[in-house]
This record gives C-alpha cells, sequence and structure tokens, in this order.
C-alpha cells in the first residue's frame, strides 16, 4: 500500500510516515522543501507540494493509496492577530480543497482518504461524535477543514476524519512547554482548573490513525483522545507528581488573556471528549490514564 500524508514532517505526521514504513509500506510524505525533510523514516521519501495545487503528486495516485490529510499551520505557535488566525485557517482549507482536486485527477481512487481535524470542532462541551459542532474560532476552523474534502465520498472514496486531542509527546507539542513550568517549581493549573483536557499519548494517535486505515469497513468522524478524560487541574496533579513538582502555582485567566489574547480562551475551556466510536470497534489503548503516559514520556 501507498501512503500519501500531507503535513508529513510535522510532529503527527511524521510518526506515521515512521511507523507505516516500519511495516513496509511505501511512504510519501509532501512537503514545501524536500531539501529541508530532514532524515526520513525507513520507505519513505519527500515530493515537493506547494499546500494549495493538486501537483505532479496527483499521479501517485491509485486503487491502493491511502491520503493522510494532516497539513495545517501550528495552533500553539504564536499570538493569534487576524494574520495568525488566517493562516490557521487558510492552511488548512486550501490544502484540503488542493487535495479534493488531485483526487478529482486520479483515474483510479485511492481506497481511502483520512480528514484531519480536531476536537476544536466541538466548541467547549462534553461530546461524543454525534455532538454539532461548536461556534468559536476553532469550531469554525474545524467545520470548513473537514468539509473541504467531503466531495470525494461521492467518488466513492472512505474517508475516516480524525478529530484529534492534544497529542502528548516527548518529541515535541504541548508537553515540553506544559513540563517546563513545573521543572522550574512554578507549575499549576491555567485558570480555575476545571476545563476538561482532551490528551492522547502519540503512540495511540499513530495506533489510531493506523487502525482507520487497516479497518477498511469504517468511515466518518472519530475521537482520537484518550478513554479517561480529565481536568486541567487533574492533569496538572498528575504532571506534578510524576515530575516529583508541586502542582499549586495556577497561571490566572486574566494574565493568559493580555498574554496570548484570543488564543487563552482555547487553554481556558475545553472538550470532554470520548473516543466512543473506536472503543466500540475494539481499538485498544496503550495508554488509556493520563499518569502511565506522562510516566512513559517524562521517564
Amino acid at each position: 500500500m501507498r501512503i500519501v500524508i500531507t503535513g508529513g514532517t510535522g510532529l503527527i505526521g511524521s510518526a506515521v510516515a515512521r511507523e507505516m514504513g516500519s511495516a513496509g509500506h511505501e511512504v510519501v510524505v509532501l512537503t514545501r522543501d524536500p531539501s529541508r525533510a530532514g532524515p526520513l523514516p525507513p520507505n519513505t521519501r519527500a515530493v515537493q507540494w506547494d499546500g494549495r495545487t493538486a501537483g505532479d503528486w496527483a499521479q501517485l495516485l491509485d486503487g491502493d493509496t491511502v491520503i493522510v490529510h494532516l497539513a495545517g499551520d501550528s495552533v500553539a505557535a504564536g499570538r493569534w492577530t487576524e494574520e495568525k488566525k488566517r493562516r490557521i485557517r487558510d492552511s488548512r482549507v486550501e490544502s484540503g480543497r488542493a487535495v479534493l482536486a488531485a483526487v478529482r485527477q486520479a483515474k483510479a481512487k485511492p481506497r481511502a482518504l483520512l480528514q484531519g481535524s480536531a476536537v476544536g470542532y466541538y466548541g467547549d462541551a462534553v461530546v461524543s461524535e454525534l455532538h454539532p459542532p461548536g461556534k468559536d474560532f476553532l469550531a469554525r476552523v474545524c467545520v470548513e477543514w473537514e468539509a473541504s474534502t467531503a466531495e470525494v465520498a461521492a467518488m466513492g472514496v472512505r474517508r475516516p476524519v480524525l478529530r484529534t486531542g492534544i497529542v502528548l509527546s516527548d518529541r515535541g507539542g504541548a508537553l515540553p512547554r506544559m513540563a517546563l513550568p513545573f521543572r522550574m517549581l512554578a507549575g499549576g493549573p491555567l485558570g480555575n482548573g476545571r476545563q476538561w483536557f482532551p490528551w492522547i499519548h502519540e503512540v495511540d494517535e499513530v495506533g489510531a490513525i493506523r487502525f482507520l486505515i487497516e479497518r477498511e469497513d469504517v468511515d466518518g468522524p472519530f475521537n482520537l483522545t484518550a478513554p479517561a478524560p480529565l481536568t486541567n487541574r487533574d492533569l496538572s496533579r498528575a504532571l506534578g507528581e510524576v515530575l516529583h513538582r508541586p502542582s499549586f502555582v495556577p497561571a490566572p485567566g486574566f494574565a493568559l488573556r493580555l498574554l496570548l489574547g484570543e488564543m487563552a480562551d482555547a487553554l481556558l475551556h475545553g472538550q470532554r471528549a470520548v473516543p466512543r466510536r473506536l472503543l466500540d470497534l475494539g481499538y485498544v489503548f496503550r495508554y488509556p490514564e493520563a499518569p502511565g503516559a506522562l510516566r512513559s514520556l517524562l521517564h
């Protein structure tokens, strides 16, 4: 099988490339500059793509291809200015439309397209996959992001949607930044700490994506989150225990809003997102609870 990954040099995409390449599949990572892709996993090559047009890589698509569409500007990098918000939205929607154009061009349609998304789709709620979308900025982006490739279903292409939580990894992303104040004896909850924290271990993020690639009978939205959700306060307590550091120094909500602007709302609100459909299909999480997940990554 050939696995084509947009956003394949990012935190999740590179882990998926490593997993699928190690399993013996041919992996193609789409990137703006293949010369800067760095060392690639086994059975993996980088192909140039501008993220806005179908490009020559459309010729790679056939009936034994799966596309994993993860491309998008980092939500967590930098203050949410109007320009930053435009990049967050356009990088996802325009790349999705380009992927759709590539599928249209393909003489033999790919067997599946796994569409990236996030639990931000739901806004601030207790949710299953059937919950309607929220109304805030991230929710609106996720709705457009998912819709950008929806047309492939009419072409007979299976399309699982990956509504991912906060991926915990020791290679980057949220966890190293979360752990830093604890290491400096200044860790604690964000705001009042009562907001839900929809997390998932990197191993299970990749495992769930592989599971959905290989399960050819499944379609539609899936919450990629751990089955044991917890609040930000409980996560802070677990993080302090794993690092043997105190966890009682809160970051006040008003200070976060002064520092981060609108982005602070994404930290001060959360979703109690449960991976109901994955569990019903029999996916077994290696790290279902936060303390074990944190120990595996921080020790």
